[in-house]
């Protein structure tokens, strides 16, 4: 079992981090300092940290108006190398998933079996790129570096209890670092969301890690046609491994894919589901579902826009509805999910298509960018291809 240096209790750290200087600029690996936690805060060794679109969403939107320098990152797991005052169930080489939304246990959503929002700890708290006393706990040379959700993209960060998950130390933390975003995300979808039933058709839009995961567990659960739609043609191939039975590029129809996916299936399907984060996709998405019950569920994470709707067809029975992390409350209901990878109920070795060290985690964010892989995990302190 990994372990951590008691010798850095209290200190400042210095280690390597990839920190984005500039919008769509090239991450440079350098020295950051990290400083030590503080009251209801968690210090983590990071071990291994994957890619995920958000990353690549905001590091090259600058219209978002992001502060720069900033370190990017937050789908990971790590073990815990010293906590801040205050926390009693959390200690040194406990193994952890740091999460991109946080759960007090407290306020009135966190006691809401509805949803798994917090008032007080969610992603809004995090987009700042500072801690909640306006100050980073990273800093290069003395000049503060601005955080993006976990920042994960560091050998150590500093992240508040509530975004902090322990779980089974016998998890590999190279394949559960998955769980903290994209697969968990997928998963939930289909599970308490649409509460999908067997024979149920479906539609996914966006053949990505978060897509496929919902191709996965929809097969899992008996969805009798799964229909992917992508506009990378190379998706088809990888659709059909994960379960999907009818693929289509809506840039090679000669009519709107919406028609295509009514007609195929008689009215529309049960469930759609955008991972995209398009608002056109998602009025087509919502388009192509059932009258009369048909479900959009919307995945993808888009910035400020606005989606069109047909209000008869919310009339007549269709529904859209966002899901963030699948619905599952990350200190609450993470654990079990874990176990549940432990006990084989679903995989997420499959999607991972490139293991880099960290030190190439430009030439991983090019894979990411010509849709070549699915996850790529970058590994800190393991020698790999």
């Amino acid at each position: 079992m990994e372990t951590v240096e008691e010798i850095t209790v209290g200190k400042v750290i210095t280690c390597k981090a990839a920190v984005a200087w500039e919008p769509k600029g090239k991450f440079i690996v350098q020295d950051v300092q990290v400083d030590p936690p503080l009251a209801m805060e968690v210090r983590i060794k990071v071990t291994h940290t994957s890619l995920c679109r958000s990353d690549l969403f905001f590091w090259t939107n600058e219209a978002l108006g992001h502060t720069f320098p900033r370190i990017f990152g937050h789908e990971a797991a790590g073990i815990v190398e010293s906590v801040g005052e205050g926390i009693d169930d959390l200690k040194p080489g406990d193994h952890v998933l740091p999460v991109f939304t946080g759960e007090c246990k407290e306020c009135k959503y966190c006691a809401s079996p509805k949803t798994n929002l917090c008032s007080k700890f969610g992603t809004e708290s995090l987009a700042t790129g500072m801690k909640g006393d306006g100050k980073s706990r990273f800093s290069v040379n003395g000049k503060p570096v601005s955080r993006f959700l976990g920042s994960t993209f560091s050998e150590y960060t500093v992240v508040e209890y509530p975004y902090v998950v322990k779980i089974n130390p016998v998890a590999p933390l190279d394949k559960v670092c998955l769980l903290g975003c994209g697969v968990t995300a997928g998963i939930g979808a289909v599970r308490r969301i649409a509460q999908l039933e067997p024979g149920a058709t479906i539609a996914v839009f966006g053949l990505g890690t978060v897509g496929l995961s919902v191709v996965k567990e929809a097969q899992r659960r008996g969805a009798s046609r799964i229909i992917g739609v992508d506009i990378n043609i190379n998706k088809a191939a990888e659709g059909n491994f994960f379960g999907v039975t009818d693929f289509f590029n809506p840039d090679n129809l000669d009519k709107p894919v919406e028609e295509v996916i009514k007609e195929l299936t008689g009215g529309g399907v049960d469930y759609a589901f955008e991972c995209v984060g398009n608002p056109k996709v998602m009025a087509t998405a919502f388009a192509s579902c059932q009258d009369g019950w048909g479900t959009t569920i919307v995945l993808g994470v888009a910035g400020p826009a606005t989606v069109s709707i047909p209000t008869r067809s919310l009339l007549t029975g269709r529904c859209m509805k966002g899901t963030l992390y699948g619905g599952y409350k990350p200190k609450t209901d993470v654990p079990a999910l874990v176990e549940q990878y432990l006990h084989k109920d679903f995989d997420v070795e499959e999607f991972i298509t490139h293991n880099l060290p960290f030190s190439r985690i430009n030439d991983a964010f090019k894979l990411l960018q010509a849709g070549e892989c699915l996850r790529t995990v970058l590994h800190y302190n393991e020698t790999v291809n």
